[in-house]
């Protein structure tokens, strides 16, 4: 199993697991839930892997070092 359908199989059982305890209530904001949950872990090991290079662990995850920043900052993850 390669790294990335082992966290899809993650992910997916969370979510049905998630869908069964709503026992018929109509669930909301799924997309948000989901990218709140996996965002500030990702951000954290990432960060943790790029010895708190903003510039290094932006290019790990693809996206510009300015929107590294916008996020860190919205989890309360930079340091003064």
């Amino acid at each position: 199993m390669t790294r990335q359908t082992a966290l899809d199989d993650a992910v997916a059982r969370s979510l049905e697991r998630y869908f069964n305890d709503l026992e018929g209530t109509q669930p909301s904001s799924i997309y948000e839930m989901v990218i709140q949950a996996v965002e500030r872990p990702m951000l954290e090991v990432v960060m943790r892997e790029a010895h708190g290079n903003q510039l290094r662990a932006s290019e790990m995850l693809g996206i510009n070092r300015n929107t590294l920043r916008k996020k860190l900052q919205l989890h309360g993850m930079l340091r003064p």
